[in-house]
């Protein structure tokens, strides 16, 4: 059978490609030199040695693991409170095989040294006594065994409710539990750390959620091994306290915070006041939801990653302290720099104001949650170039940044998004790079490698030149919905950077701007915490589909074949950000345009010589992402119409139908538009009106697709909003806030829309018909208008109709609809007859 014995003859055949155990031997009573450990490590702790100096050889590699290890385990809770979580969890998951399993806490010496789960029998199992052993390093650990044991031996599935849910039908009732091996199987990280969470997933997910949602989540993020997980929630309630310290006034922070759908731009100074005020109810209860999520993260033996001062301060600071070295920021994205909302005001790290008020956030956070944690985050210079680029000014600046970590926990490590290296690549050259990375006492400093998945910093600067860093997947921008994915990417990428020489790789992570969407990929992604080698996807992907829809369908695993090789196999280095034209509509004017020539490399895979014609200019049509034949993606979604016979009633499979349906649809509608255009430029009035009229279509048949899965609906995004409220007014803000955010974004003029609209799209039923679609007919009517009376498109008087009605739109109340009506795979196998025949 191979190694993996498995009883599940849905997947008995296909898991020889699981390791049993991935033990690295290591001998922990040798003594390395720094040359052999940069070489040879292998164990997940050696990495953090390097929160000794370079130049410290005196001390024995022993000495400094032992330090490391005492103070990454002093913040956790007992064995005891530890399997006690886990028990809970297992209760919430799977109730009904509450004593199938026994947990049990084991220290790390029993694992060889590293973090590890074991999973063995029961010895002396009877119908009354546990039937499965899982044994943990953690409470983390214990459930990640408990995951990997009901997936692989018992062919079971789990995601997010909004993509599908978990598929437990596969697992045997209590009594009758598939056995492992005789020797049983232990995984080790070879890594120490599964971190999760982008700065920003705070608002494009989190913003709405009450504790039943987070507390979900956390046993999601357990069951996946994440370790190091970021906890932003209830910041602003630390800040009002640290700032009113410092004599500014309630009224002073309802200038400076954001509203609660914009509270990370608002943190990481882009903005300030706008959608605030935040109400002293909302402070309140985010203080409390971030105690009951901490709670839960730490029983289960997780490392939460607390935020810090990064500089950003209200304006009335300046008055308070008016010699402390404060400058005002330029511009980010509004349409005219308006300083209602832009321009926030940054506190020089260098001044010793910076210091006092970053020791008193962290000490004020410890006095509210306790000594929970010794990570933090911050990011000075996200999208926030420092005024110069000399290095020693930049190393002054990172040395406060970190003093200020420092004072008020001794064993602070910097944690920081390694975004800017990239984003902001013609500032952060080699010297400017060493210099911020180089600021703090080696090792006091961690780097997210935050687009490791297409773009890694680390194989261009030299390992962060020594800096510890996580390898992440980033993978998402504003919570789009778009299935893509770099899946061998991420089931080699990982593997490569750990291996590669002089490696100072010390975790995985997920970085995504927004969650619960393409479930595969984030399936495989923290899975890589526990892989000493490289996946082989085709095979993972067979069995993920059995999981997935608790049974053997040929059609669908066919189609996971296919989608292996389009969507999720993503290779042309450029980010995925969802600018297909339905959600992301032109503002675009063709009668300047009529002229020119379209470039070489034309957008749409299936297309027509005639768009050859069409145009870029100085007044660019953006060009939506295409990265695989759309003719692939249509013979996977006509097998897994064909699937539906046998998956009725599987609300993954719905899932996947819902969301594939969509996307070629949407792909479809790219050509479309460019099929209207290329009827205006030709003044083909009659070709402008039935391609007009068919992108329209195609938004209302999506939105009637959508609106057959609970997942894909506006009203829910709009009603958890509204639940969070306590007041009236807070009511009409939350929603304004929710509404705004996966639209117009930021602020407009009356002829300008917002520099971010549309960013934060989102495929939701009712979005589509009620939003989406008006303002496409209002452009075409206006392009029909033009030709019909032979006078010039005015792009202008189309943008201001279509502002003043998003305007009203984003201010509007009408209720949504939050469960689910009409048959998905009816729906679906009609969609295709009508677009593709019978192909």
């Amino acid at each position: 059978m191979g190694r993996y014995q498995n009883y599940n003859n849905n997947l008995v055949d296909h898991l020889n490609f699981i390791p049993k155990t991935s033990s690295i031997s290591f001998n922990k009573k040798s003594t390395y030199n720094h040359t052999q450990i940069m070489f040879n490590f292998k164990f997940p702790f050696i990495i953090l040695l390097l929160l000794l100096p370079l130049s410290s050889s005196s001390a024995s590699f022993d000495e400094a693991i032992e330090v490391v290890i005492e103070r990454l385990d002093a913040h956790k809770p007992s064995p005891l409170l530890q399997v006690s979580a886990a028990k809970a969890l297992l209760n919430r998951l799977l109730p009904t095989h509450f004593s199938s399993f026994e947990f049990k806490i084991i220290s790390k010496d029993a694992c060889g040294g590293y973090s590890c789960f074991r999973i063995t029998n029961y010895k002396n199992s009877s119908k009354k006594s546990p039937e499965i052993s899982i044994k943990g390093t953690t409470a983390v650990e214990i459930a990640s065994g408990l995951h990997w044991y009901i997936k692989y031996s018992c062919g079971a599935h789990v995601s997010w409710d909004k993509t599908g849910g978990v598929q437990l039908a596969s697992i045997p009732p209590p009594g009758n539990l598939p056995p492992v091996t005789k020797e049983g199987i232990m995984i080790q990280r070879p890594v120490p750390w599964n971190y999760y969470q982008n700065v920003v997933t705070s608002s494009y997910t989190y913003v709405w959620w009450d504790w039943e949602r987070w507390e979900k989540e956390i046993d999601w993020m357990a069951l996946q091994g994440i370790n190091l997980p970021l906890a932003f929630t209830g910041q602003e309630t630390i800040w009002q306290k640290v700032f009113m310290d410092f004599n500014i006034s309630a009224q002073d922070l309802n200038n400076f915070f954001g509203g609660p759908a914009f509270l990370a731009w608002a943190r990481m100074g882009n903005l300030h006041a706008w959608g605030g005020p935040l109400s002293q109810n909302w402070l309140d209860q985010q203080l409390v939801l971030q105690k009951q999520i901490l709670s839960r993260m730490i029983e289960l033996g997780m490392t939460p990653v607390l935020p810090s001062f990064s500089g950003n301060v209200p304006a009335a600071l300046r008055d308070i302290f008016p010699s402390a070295n404060i400058t005002r920021l330029g511009d980010w994205n509004t349409v005219n720099g308006n300083p209602r909302w832009c321009c926030t005001y940054l506190l020089d790290p260098s001044d010793p104001l910076f210091i006092q008020i970053g020791e008193a956030f962290i000490k004020k956070q410890i006095k509210e949650y306790g000594d929970v944690t010794d990570i933090y985050n911050c990011d000075t210079f996200n999208e926030n170039s420092p005024p110069t680029n000399d290095p020693t000014y930049i190393s002054t600046l990172g040395s406060a940044v970190y003093e200020a970590m420092a004072k008020a926990d001794k064993d602070a490590v910097w944690l920081m998004q390694g975004w800017l290296f990239y984003s902001d690549s013609s500032f952060w050259k080699p010297p400017q790079m060493k210099a911020l990375l180089h600021s703090v006492p080696f090792g006091k400093m961690i780097v997210l490698d935050l687009f490791a998945d297409v773009k890694p910093v680390w194989e261009s600067s030299s390992q962060f030149y020594g800096t510890p860093y996580v390898w992440c997947m980033l993978h998402n921008f504003g919570g789009n919905i778009e299935m893509y994915g770099v899946l061998d990417t991420l089931a080699s990428g990982p593997i490569d950077a750990r291996v590669s020489q002089n490696s100072t790789m010390v975790g995985v992570g997920m970085c995504m701007e927004g969650t619960e969407h393409n479930p595969v990929v984030y399936e495989l992604m923290p899975e890589m915490a526990f892989r000493k080698d490289k996946v082989h996807v085709e095979e993972w992907l067979r069995i993920y589909s059995r999981r997935r829809y608790g049974k053997v369908v040929k059609q669908a695993e066919s189609a996971w074949e296919i989608l292996h090789r389009s969507i999720y196999n993503c290779s042309d280095g450029i980010a995925d950000h969802n600018t297909d034209y339905i959600v992301k509509f032109p503002d675009w004017d063709p009668y300047l345009n009529i002229y020119s020539t379209f470039p070489k490399h034309n957008l749409i895979t299936m297309h027509s010589n005639r768009r050859s014609m069409l145009a870029e200019s100085d007044s660019t049509l953006p060009q939506p992402h295409m990265w695989y034949s759309a003719t692939n993606a249509i013979d996977a979604l006509k097998l897994f119409i064909d699937a539906g016979e046998d998956l009725s009633g599987s609300l993954t499979y719905r899932y996947d139908l819902v969301d594939l349906t969509r996307q070629v649809l949407s792909k479809l509608a790219n050509q479309v538009y460019l099929d209207v255009l290329f009827a205006f430029q030709h003044k083909d009035l009659k070709e402008l009106e039935s391609n007009s009229q068919k992108f329209e279509q195609i938004i209302i048949d999506i939105d009637e697709l959508l609106a057959s899965d609970d997942n894909f609906l506006l009203g829910t995004w709009l009603e958890s909003a509204k639940k969070l409220a306590l007041t009236p007014s807070e009511k009409r803000q939350y929603e304004w806030n929710a509404r705004t955010q996966v639209t117009m974004w930021y602020d407009t003029t009356k002829t300008n829309q917002s520099q971010l609209h549309d960013y934060a799209n989102k495929f939701w039923s009712g979005l589509l018909v009620d939003y989406y679609l008006p303002r496409a007919s209002m452009y075409f009517k206006r392009l029909s208008e033009s030709l019909k009376d032979n006078k010039t498109f005015e792009i202008v008087e189309w943008r201001k109709e279509w502002i003043s009605y998003s305007n009203k739109w984003q201010q509007d109340t009408k209720v949504y609809p939050v469960k689910a009506r009409g048959d998905a795979h009816a729906i679906s196998k009609s969609l295709f007859l009508k677009y593709f025949g019978s192909k």
